[in-house]
């Protein structure tokens, strides 16, 4: 769903090295060449760990297939981006952290199963699910009407889609309501995900308002868009609520959240019909309400996305 000419890729070389620049405490501007600024650190994970008290749940085990306990592993689709869903606080080829890393794991330990991981872009994942690919696939994936035509979902979180620009600029300064409000401006989001195709799908209400339209600029890693609004390549950055909100938070940053545009739940995505739904819903109900969950949302500061009960395919918000 991407407009003609507005897709912007780096060289796979370039892309890495830029994704950790969103989670370093001491990033400047960075270089297009990804380059990180001398002495970044990268942001350090909490150290509390809620999930290593979690254990099997004998009744909530046995509503996965045979084959899967059997085989006592699930094949795990997963983008890492940015805190506080999923990101290498030290750096690829560390061990990754965040809430949905944490979330991922207490399930799979309810489950009596392992985890296994593997790494995979945003937007490449939905469509591996069908394929057989993955078992599962995590990344801060939005439910939406479209997706659910495909794809299965067992939510876990309520987040969705908020704005974000450089602090101190005065191209915007109030919360986003309307996207009139972006007519005339340049706005960098992530490929594959529910911003690029809200952005695509109302590319038109600026010509109905008389205005200029606006341009969307898609980039495959996050740390890419931010160093696009830093450089003054982009206006604004369309992402997860949650996100930019930590993302705020950080002084090196520097940018200023323009709150909340539209609400998504979030879940954990599988193929249609997938028989692994029942048994990840029984999990997260089960975090629920052992508590487990709401100390990992403590733990990565998005207490206000709890969700009261675990849901297999809810209708998107409206």
């Amino acid at each position: 769903m991407n407009l003609p000419g507005i897709r912007t890729r780096l060289r796979p070389a370039a892309a890495l090295a830029l994704l950790p620049l969103l989670t370093l405490t001491a990033c400047g501007s960075g270089d297009t060449d990804g380059t990180a600024p001398g002495g970044a650190q990268a942001s350090p994970a909490p150290t509390d760990d809620p999930v290593a008290a979690v254990r099997e749940v004998g009744s909530v085990a046995a509503l996965l297939p045979a084959d899967v306990r059997k085989a006592g592993t699930l094949r795990i689709g997963s983008s890492i981006g940015f805190p506080p869903g999923a990101y290498y606080p030290d750096g690829p080829g560390k061990p990754p952290a965040g809430q949905d890393i944490d979330i991922t794991d207490a399930v799979a330990k309810v489950l009596g199963v392992k985890a296994v991981r593997q790494d995979a872009s945003f937007e490449t994942i939905l469509p591996a699910l069908g394929s057989g690919k993955y078992d599962v696939g995590t990344g801060n994936f939005g439910v939406t009407t479209q997706r659910l035509k495909t794809v299965d979902f067992v939510t876990y979180v309520n987040d969705g889609q908020g704005f974000a620009v450089k602090k101190g600029t005065t191209t915007l300064k109030k919360k986003v309501t309307d996207l009139t409000q972006l007519c005339g401006l340049t706005i960098g989001t992530g490929a594959g995900t529910t911003f690029e195709t809200t952005l695509t799908a109302q590319k038109g209400v600026c010509a109905k308002a008389g205005k200029k339209p606006y341009e969307v600029k898609v980039y495959s890693e996050n740390g890419a868009t931010l160093t696009a609004l830093q450089q003054g390549r982009i206006d604004v950055i369309m992402s997860t609520i949650n996100g930019l909100r930590y993302q705020a938070s950080q002084t090196a940053a520097q940018t200023a959240f323009l709150g909340e545009y539209h609400r998504l739940d979030v879940g954990f995505a599988f193929k249609k019909g997938s028989p692994l739904t029942k048994a990840f819903q029984a999990a997260v109900n089960e975090l629920i309400e052992d508590g487990t969950y709401a100390r990992i949302l403590k733990k990565w500061g998005t207490a206000a996305s709890a969700i009261d009960t675990s849901r297999i395919n809810p209708p998107e918000h409206t």
